[in-house]
């Protein structure tokens, strides 16, 4: 399976645990294939560097690393104009349709009302592991 996680999936699973942690892990182990993109990984950074997280250059400069080697960095091709209420989340899509992925894995509700785009489908957090638990037997 090939996903997109979005920036507040990684940011949940990398800070924080639950079942955005189990998502990373299935990627990390390589159970599935996640992928990126440069405006992903620059939304990442910005998102890590914010004050409340309290993080050092150091540190998010690290987390940036480990997401570098653990997802596969796409180049969309097209720029796309779906999400009007917050256009920053049509770099997931993006993302996913260079990456030809199955599933966006996102908390956003902007993404997660949309439910599926060109047969791409955007679930969150939970229902993909509940598929993958399903699919596993």
């Amino acid at each position: 399976m090939r996903v997109v996680c979005d920036t507040n999936v990684l940011v949940s699973g990398l800070l924080f645990g639950g079942n955005c942690r189990a998502v990373l892990a299935l990627v990390s182990e390589g159970k599935i294939e996640g992928f990126t993109s440069s405006a992903l990984n620059a939304e990442l950074e910005e998102v890590l560097l914010r004050p409340k997280f309290r993080l050092t250059g150091q540190q998010v400069g690290a987390i940036l690393d480990l997401v570098r080697q653990t997802f596969l960095l796409v180049l969309p091709c097209e720029q796309l104009n779906i999400v009007a209420d917050d256009p920053d989340d049509d770099a997931v899509l993006e993302a996913a349709v260079a990456a030809e992925a199955d599933r966006v894995v996102s908390g956003d509700e902007h993404l997660l009302r949309l439910r599926t785009f060109r047969s791409i489908r955007i679930v969150s957090p939970a229902e993909l592991l509940q598929e993958i638990a399903a699919e596993l037997g």
